[in-house]
């Protein structure tokens, strides 16, 4: 297995993903398009979504294409980036034709990042001037770790961020995975400075530490959480919130599948996941570059890979988190074990 040639999302044919950011609000926004519409799908499994539009991806919906996908901070607040994004393509005359009218699909997810040190006093929304400029930052290349959706992401006990991986797969289908990490879980093994993804690592991708089998894998209270802290005035609200995007030619139906089984890259990679407090989701895409046939096979071998890409990619945005004033998690780079 090899990844593709920036290690990102965007090594899958037609993909695009740009950020934007506000330090002192300690939030922010990303938005991942196609050089033209494309298919989408999505699955949620966690307890506290929050969504834009997600119910136009099921398989008996009139609207098959969405023009971009958004992942916020905010909460509900963020909600407001799929606007700005929107914007955007009306005046690009980009959307889903109703006679000579463009109506633009942006389905979006966001994450709760209200309680992280930032300045929320805001008086005027700020998520749609965000949404908008992400949209048009849009590119090939892009940075990691406290940026776009994931730059005031935490998890349970360090840092959180803005992720992705590639993969290459022998018949040349170019897998990817995109997330912002906010997660209830811990990324890391007890006792230690191993990532639970650590099998699943190429090149030292995030650090080459190794893995470590936990002391006690069954006492996570004590190692993972601490509980008097995450519950203090309830005030802990989390969210994994991936997008898994491929450039074979996939129907939502064979999305909607890799989108499913790429949740188990979640639950290799952040322990525990699926909480009643994450909002966990996934957005499965497909951009039609690649003209492979699929079998059911091959979409099983699909979101197997997508699975461990999205792996991959919640340690790169742990692992890659920088210190900002005001934090309240350390990195893991200035973590000690």
């Amino acid at each position: 297995m090899k990844t593709g040639n920036k290690n990102l999302i965007t090594d899958v044919k037609g993909i695009l993903v740009g950020n934007s950011q506000d330090e002192a609000l300690k939030s922010g926004v990303t938005v991942l398009s196609g050089e033209s519409r494309f298919n989408a799908a999505v699955t949620v499994l966690g307890g506290a979504p929050g969504t834009r539009e997600t119910d136009l991806l099921e398989t008996d919906k009139l609207v098959q294409q969405v023009d971009a996908l958004v992942l916020s901070g905010g909460s509900v607040y963020g909600l407001d980036a799929a606007a700005g994004v929107v914007d955007c393509l009306r005046l690009e005359g980009k959307g889903y034709g109703v006679q000579d009218i463009k109506v633009p699909i942006v389905p979006g997810a966001i994450l709760f990042d209200l309680l992280n040190g930032g300045n929320k006093k805001w008086k005027i929304n700020p998520y749609s001037s965000l949404g908008k400029k992400a949209y048009l930052d849009r590119g090939k290349s892009f940075k990691l770790g406290t940026v776009g959706a994931g730059t005031g992401a935490t998890t349970s006990n360090l840092k959180g961020g803005l992720g992705s991986a590639s993969i290459k797969l022998d018949n040349g289908i170019n897998l990817g995975a995109l997330v912002a990490v906010n997660s209830f879980g811990s990324s890391i093994i007890p006792g230690s400075k191993c990532f639970w993804a650590s099998p699943f690592e190429l090149n030292e991708e995030y650090g080459g530490v190794g893995f470590s089998s936990p002391k006690d894998p069954f006492d996570l209270e004590k190692e993972i959480f601490n509980f008097d802290a995450l519950f203090k005035d309830n005030a802990k609200k989390n969210t994994t919130i991936a997008i898994v995007a491929t450039d074979c030619d996939l129907n939502r139906s064979q999305l909607k599948r890799i989108s499913v089984a790429a949740h188990d890259g979640i639950s290799r990679s952040i322990v525990p996941a699926h909480t009643p407090f994450d909002g966990d989701l996934i957005f499965s895409v497909s951009t039609g570059k690649n003209e492979n046939i699929i079998s059911d096979l091959e979409i099983a071998i699909l979101g197997h890979f997508a699975g461990v890409c999205l792996s991959r990619a919640i340690a790169r945005a742990v692992y890659e988190a920088v210190k900002k004033p005001k934090d309240l998690f350390p990195t893991w780079k200035n973590f000690s074990k």
